[in-house]
């Protein structure tokens, strides 16, 4: 590992802002927040609104600065990216956005029943060969249930067809009520300031022609099930996301 990113979780350790528990020092224990976020953690009664996969927390930061009356948490792994979102948000002097690193896999460990108001899965990885590692398969929907508001909200945004593709044949097969669906975001008529954020990524995208898609739905009560359809998949993964922020 790189000085750099040495320094930059040593840096976060001190974030009061963040909160570290991936899987391998929670294990199969349910969080001491779990429940308590408003209380404990953002000192308000406030809505909580989780960015997953939330990468360098751009969207998180943005949506806290828009909405001062709710609560944002952005949530990833890669330790890295999320200093750069709790770096700023510091430096903004942001109360009401918060980081949470750990695994999504176990993310119902963190969060209490009817806790969240919202979700946004801003440019997840589509996951194009493992159904059970998307964010929008039913096996994450399922965990998300566990703790999102029955009128509960789930955004997605992305730039990829296939992740699109597969999620609106989902929220159509399973009959979840859906509040916005378009292929083409800039193009549309449902373009707002949340949904006008643009992300780091999301700008290489659209430099490249590539449309971003959106669809925003609440789930529903019943047994769920997985489209039985091939999806096409997306070439130009294979160029890179590694392009780096300059």
């Amino acid at each position: 590992m790189g000085k750099n990113k040495l320094a930059k979780f040593e840096e976060m350790k001190a974030f009061e802002h963040v909160v570290q528990a991936p899987f391998n020092t929670i294990k199969n224990n349910d969080f001491p927040l779990k429940g308590k976020w408003r209380e404990k953690f953002f000192g308000n009664d406030n809505p909580i609104i989780l960015e997953l996969g939330c990468g360098k927390g751009e969207y998180s930061v943005e949506l806290a600065e828009k909405y001062p009356f709710k609560n944002f948490i952005g949530v990833d792994i890669k330790g890295a990216r999320l200093w750069k979102g709790a770096k700023v948000a510091q430096e903004k002097g942001l109360k009401n956005v918060g980081f949470l690193r750990t695994n999504i896999e176990i993310i119902g460990q963190f969060f209490g029943p009817d806790e969240v108001d919202e979700i946004w899965l801003t440019f997840p990885d589509p996951q194009m060969k493992k159904t059970r590692k998307r964010l929008t398969s039913t096996i994450f929907l399922k965990k998300y249930k566990q703790f999102l508001k029955k009128d509960g909200i789930i955004h997605l945004k992305t730039d990829s067809n296939f992740q699109y593709s597969y999620s609106s044949a989902l929220v159509h097969l399973n009959k979840f009520e859906i509040l916005a669906e378009t292929d083409n975001l800039y193009e549309s008529d449902i373009l707002n300031n949340t949904l006008s954020i643009k992300t780091f990524y999301e700008k290489q995208w659209l430099s490249r022609g590539i449309p971003i898609k959106y669809l925003a739905f609440r789930l529903n009560d019943k047994d769920w099930q997985e489209p039985e359809i091939e999806f096409e998949k997306d070439e130009y993964r294979s160029f890179g996301r590694s392009a780096k922020e300059i």
